[in-house]
């Protein structure tokens, strides 16, 4: 049997020190607006990959998909034009201005002529095809 050293026979000084900080600051950061994340959902299929996002509030003219280099990019932007304003054109309350999120999914074997996206209700769905799979045939090499 091996000699299993620990100091002060405690277990607090079992764990890896880098464990201390490796949550620190996460409650702070947590508590701040999300200005700029797309909440989603990607599931895998045999035959493809779909996506559904959520984009509340947008218009389906103010989203843009883009498919390249095996990424899907996911992008919105949304502007509010109207202002409530007093008598002397003060604005009294406004809290929704405007936001653009934008969001990006690796994708490998995709059939980029097939991808089909449709948007309703605030969500939108996307469905990434996958390519056939080609099968590979083995052959012996002869040595020389």
């Amino acid at each position: 049997m091996a000699f299993d050293k620990k100091p002060y026979n405690n277990p607090f000084f079992e764990g890896d020190p880098t464990e201390l900080f490796r949550d620190f600051g996460r409650q702070f950061f947590e508590n701040f607006p999300e200005t700029s994340s797309i909440k989603s959902d990607v599931r895998e299929f045999n035959h493809a990959f779909i996506i559904e996002a959520e984009l509340p509030g947008f218009k389906k003219e103010n989203i843009s998909l883009q498919f390249e280099n095996d990424t899907l990019t996911i992008e919105g932007k949304q502007s509010n034009d109207t202002k409530e304003q007093d008598e002397d054109g003060r604005i009294l309350h406004q809290e929704r201005t405007y936001s653009d999120v934008k969001r990006q999914y690796p994708f490998d074997n995709i059939d980029e002529t097939a991808i089909k996206a449709s948007f309703e209700n605030g969500v939108l769905n996307v469905t990434l095809p996958k390519k056939e799979q080609e099968e590979h045939s083995a052959s012996n090499i002869q040595i020389d």
